[in-house]
């Protein structure tokens, strides 16, 4: 009697924590998690140099790398009149490493990619704690292979950075928790404080979660934990507003304009664009107006539509019933259980991230999906290990973890079948594979030693390798295919095209026309979905050109002017990371709209033009919008003013600064129209007013001005035909402003 009901009794009470001691570890362990951080290495860094990374944040960390103001305030042009719209941690780290190594895709991605294996080595180190070897292998495994962290991983977005902090935060969070300790406590406080100055509020998603584990699960009596966490949140405090603090101390006329804020502030950009404007929507809060439309509707169900299903939600089933099991699992145990606080951890991590990407109303691009990654991994490794003790040692539980397994394969065959004509014997292999293992898992189930234990060891191998199989093959997907796989810079994404945000079918991404990032209708690439479409967190401009280029860059090349050929009608470029890449047909040609990109569009002649009759200006030119800025910035080397920022809604140039600048002699050139919708700023009153002032009293450009190198500029006034619709260049002097 006492033996048949052993096994429940046992499986009815908390979960012994696994032993610490390093010298018990399996002798697999170690070299199981070199070769996962061996694979990814090989995922995040593989033809890094041809992947198209993001030319906004390329050129602020070029910025950064000649001026160290830049570099602090995060500035998009090396002269400083107006800043990316994130805080600039990330660019800080990019832009140390360029200046110690010089500037390119390597030199700026390493520490990008450092900070991604970091991510995975924490989670597994946590999981190794709470869970055993096998869980954390697992969780490692998971997070190596997400398809969306692979691509952003390989992106110079501050994402990686972002989930990095976090997961260093949480780590440390659960540490103090199992420790009683302050000290660990402090530095989750400043992990998460940090991930504020790589992205704001996103930073602080996974807070509520870590706050709830320790205020109930710590050692320490609850007085104590109290005036710990009263401790933290000054620390926190102190990490996350010192830059706004700072820059609030410059006066604004010796700041520059901060990016994505109504009023130049960095406060304004906390509350609004990179605060409720994300999650509310809407005209006029800054990060609403996309209505998050690069991931589809916003809604419980949009982490399983056809845009973010293969990048994100291949194992999110199996880790919800490994949380709900886990967590009934431990009911009985006591407050202080330190599995039940990383089940809590990682589930409230899970299911935050989840509810604040689903409901968001704002601009919503599919990489953001990469902070739920972490979360998933840790519940697959630690919950599955849950359910496995649990299917093995009471017949009540027999069902869940099979059951788990299976729609875990069901849906991965879902999400496979999306993706039309790819890979079409994929999913058939994982149902073949995921069958058996758990017909092996029923039929070795009570083995303990010998044989039998050998066999259920590789059902349980075989059961994750099927689920795994899926994601793996989309994360393979973005370093094996050319010019950075299935991603464009602004809105990277892995695998096929399987569904559409803005512009048309583009891999999750939106590529297509009218989108700058997209590789023309339908958005592919050497056979691979062409993710472009996204913006750095911005809303869409208006009146985008089709045929536009990815925002991609060539292999091993250096900033520097825009060398190559006009090929129909575009501007091949040999640029720097995060160039335009090739343009392709249907572009504008060379003139003063050429490339098209929002207002920002130069061939290589008329750069080379604006260089010679510089005239000691301090910014070669002036621009409608930030992604038009940041690629000639990249182009030439030169400081590039974005008037109307990144959206085209900021409000970085006054008519009565324009006129102060070119008084000064620090401007001469104003290129208006670009596809912007009724010019610069998108029609704004004091864009209107700007084009007003500039084509009355500029010198337009023609084409033939810088194109032959034979025609001199025409009068007051005086448009080329190219200005009809399109883009113009005009130059102002000081003897212009009356």
């Amino acid at each position: 009697m006492t033996s048949a009901t052993e096994p429940q009794l046992r499986a009815a009470e908390p979960p012994a924590a696994p032993p610490q001691d390093a010298a018990t570890a399996p002798r697999w362990s170690l070299p199981a998690l070199l070769a996962i951080l061996a694979l990814a290495a090989v995922l995040y860094s593989w033809n890094l140099s041809g992947s198209g990374l993001n030319s906004f944040y390329s050129a602020a960390v070029l910025s950064g790398t000649e001026s160290w103001k830049a570099w602090f305030f995060g500035s998009l042009d090396a002269g400083n009149f107006l800043t990316v719209d994130k805080p600039p941690l990330a660019l800080m780290v990019m832009g140390l490493s360029c200046r110690v190594f010089g500037y390119g895709t390597w030199q700026m991605m390493a520490p990008m990619v450092a900070a991604a294996l970091g991510t995975i080595w924490i989670l597994h180190s946590c999981v190794k704690r709470v869970f055993g070897h096998a869980a954390a292998a697992v969780a490692a495994l998971v997070l190596a292979l997400t398809p969306i962290t692979v691509a952003i991983n390989r992106d110079n977005n501050p994402d990686t950075l972002l989930v990095f902090l976090m997961v260093a935060g949480a780590a440390l969070a659960l540490r103090a928790t199992r420790d009683g300790r302050l000290l660990p406590l402090l530095g989750s406080a400043a992990c998460f404080g940090l991930a504020f100055n790589t992205k704001m509020l996103q930073g602080y998603i996974a807070l509520p979660a870590v706050f709830l584990v320790y205020l109930y699960a710590a050692k320490p009596a609850l007085v104590k934990r109290l005036v710990n966490l009263l401790l933290a949140a000054v620390v926190l405090a102190v990490s996350s507003f010192w830059w706004a603090a700072a820059v609030s101390l410059v006066p604004a006329s010796e700041r520059p304009y901060i990016g994505g804020s109504t009023d130049g502030t960095a406060w304004n950009l906390i509350m609004g664009y990179n605060g409720l404007g994300r999650i509310l929507g809407g005209e006029g809060n800054g990060g609403g107006g996309g209505g998050g439309g690069f991931s589809g509707t916003a809604g419980l169900g949009r982490m399983f539509n056809d845009v973010l299903g293969g990048q994100i939600s291949w194992l999110i089933p199996f880790a919800g019933i490994a949380l709900v099991g886990g967590l009934v699992l431990c009911g009985r145990a006591a407050r202080t259980d330190l599995t039940r606080a990383a089940l809590v951890l990682w589930g409230g991590w899970t299911v935050l991230h989840y509810l604040t990407f689903a409901l968001a109303e704002g601009t919503m691009h599919p990489y953001y999906t990469t902070a739920l990654a972490p979360g998933i991994a840790a519940l697959c490794g630690g919950g599955g290990v849950l359910l496995l003790r649990a299917f093995r040692a009471d017949r009540r539980w027999v069902w869940v973890l099979p059951l788990a397994l299976g729609v875990t394969a069901v849906w991965a065959a879902v999400l496979l079948r999306r993706a039309s004509g790819w890979n079409t014997w994929l999913w058939p292999a994982v149902l073949v594979v995921m069958a058996p293992a758990v017909v092996g898992l029923f039929v070795f189930r009570s083995g303990v030693s010998g044989p039998r234990l050998r066999l259920l060891a590789v059902s349980v191998a075989a059961a994750v390798v099927a689920a795994v199989a899926g994601p793996a093959a989309y994360a393979w997907s973005v370093p094996s295919s050319g010019a950075g796989g299935g991603m464009g810079g602004t809105n990277p994404t892995a695998g096929p095209a399987t569904g559409s945000g803005f512009g048309g079918p583009g891999g999750g991404g939106g590529g297509g026309r009218g989108i700058p990032g997209g590789t023309g209708e339908g958005g592919r690439q050497g056979g691979n979905a062409q993710a472009g479409g996204g913006f750095p967190a911005g809303g869409m401009p208006s009146g985008g050109q089709s045929g536009q280029a990815p925002e991609g860059t060539q292999a091993g090349q250096a900033p520097g002017g825009i060398q190559g050929d006009q090929a129909s009608g575009g501007t091949r470029g040999e640029q720097a990371p995060g160039g335009a890449g090739e343009e392709s047909s249907g572009g504008t040609r060379g003139g003063p709209g050429g490339g098209g990109m929002g207002g920002g569009g130069a061939s290589s002649e008329l750069i080379a033009y604006l260089k010679k009759h510089q005239d000691g200006a301090k910014w070669l030119l002036a621009v409608s919008s930030s992604q038009g800025a940041a690629q000639l910035i990249v182009s030439s080397g030169e400081p590039v003013i974005s008037m109307w920022g990144w959206s085209g809604s900021d409000k970085a140039m006054t008519l009565a600064k324009l006129k102060e600048l070119v008084k000064k002699g620090e401007l001469h050139y104003i290129q208006l129209g670009g596809g912007m919708g009724g010019g610069p700023g998108g029609g704004s009153s004091v864009s209107s007013e700007v084009t007003a002032w500039v084509r009355k009293h500029g010198t337009a450009v023609k084409e033939s001005d810088y194109s032959n190198g034979t025609s001199t500029a025409s009068g007051n006034g005086s448009e080329s035909s190219s200005q009809s619709g399109q883009s113009a260049v005009y130059r102002l002097d000081a003897s212009d402003v009356s």
